[in-house]
């Protein structure tokens, strides 16, 4: 059996060419039915919104909100009622979209099964590109999930048992939040915080982002890249980190997959961690493993937070 590729090899970008760039990150014209796919996530979440019991458009805003506090906002699902009282664990769920299309509403899916199975969920909105940056976007990240952390006694959850989860874009943050010091943000939070990470067809290098055309409108720097791109940082704890990609996507989100995986050996072989095989989906359907129960993508995020 050959060896693993090295870090190295695999932080090396594959071409210099802007036009490789496009063909491999733009999904939308690699997967000519994703309205259809979009449309299916949207009738799922609509479902999910039909139950009972469940907080729209919590603001996590500042207390002196920015100009885009209006977008500072999620959707919370309680987990069902555990018999022994005890508060649930939380799934952190940040949508994809190349931080410049869609929103929550289109991600309720999420919490399709996770409540049934003891997990309570928020999924985030937030501000939109190019009106704001990234870097703006991902602060707006951080501070939903510190949020969720200081509210725990009001909404229900375990404080101690928050988890994060995400989706293209999203899953680069998902795998940020495992990066972030949050004891330098707030005297009040934790370093451990976070206490595991799902990044479903993550982005974890930034740079053929910041190299491919069609994504001009971002903006993104050379010093975005080197601050927001998980590969290239440590992680601020050892929490396990679940991955998964889709096996129709592009050799591309395959690289990017590896190269977290060979960047933090720690959180990829603790107990909870785990590769998720997704054979037959592409950058669209993978995210419909979000709401199956029995599915792979789930049972090893239950394992993971410790709800199997």
């Amino acid at each position: 059996m050959p060896n693993p590729p090295s870090l190295a090899s695999l932080a090396r970008l594959p071409s210099q060419d802007p036009a490789f760039f496009d063909r491999e990150y733009n999904n939308r014209a690699l997967v000519p039915d994703h309205p259809a796919d979009i449309a299916r996530w949207a009738e799922l979440s609509r479902q999910v919104r039909e139950r009972t019991g469940w907080l729209e458009d919590l603001s996590y805003a500042d207390a002196v909100p920015g100009p885009h506090a209006d977008a500072e906002r999620l959707d919370y699902f309680p987990a069902d009622a555990d018999p022994e009282g005890s508060a649930p664990p939380l799934l952190v769920f940040l949508h994809g979209g190349y931080w410049r299309a869609l929103d929550k509403r289109d991600h309720s899916l999420v919490a399709n099964a996770l409540p049934g199975c003891g997990v309570s969920v928020a999924v985030v909105d937030y501000a939109l590109a190019p009106a704001v940056t990234v870097a703006a976007i991902l602060l707006q990240a951080v501070r939903s999930v510190a949020w969720l952390y200081r509210q725990s006694e009001r909404l229900g959850h375990d404080r101690a048992r928050i988890f994060v989860a995400g989706h293209s874009v999203g899953g680069n943050m998902a795998a940020m939040m495992l990066a972030t010091h949050w004891p330098g943000l707030a005297g009040d939070l934790p370093a451990g915080l976070v206490k595991g990470a799902v990044s479903v067809s993550g982005l974890h290098e930034l740079e053929p982002l910041r190299r491919a055309p069609f994504l001009a409108d971002l903006r993104l720097t050379e010093q975005d890249v080197a601050r927001m791109s998980p590969a290239r940082l440590l992680p601020a704890t050892a929490a396990p980190l679940v991955t998964a990609v889709g096996e129709l996507e592009s050799g591309e989100y395959h690289r990017q997959t590896a190269l977290l995986r060979a960047a933090w050996p720690a959180n990829v072989s603790v107990p909870g961690a785990a590769h998720v095989p997704m054979p037959g989906r592409h950058h669209f359907s993978v995210v419909d493993a979000f709401a199956e129960r029995d599915g792979a993508l789930l049972r090893a995020v239950r394992r993971m937070i410790g709800v199997d």
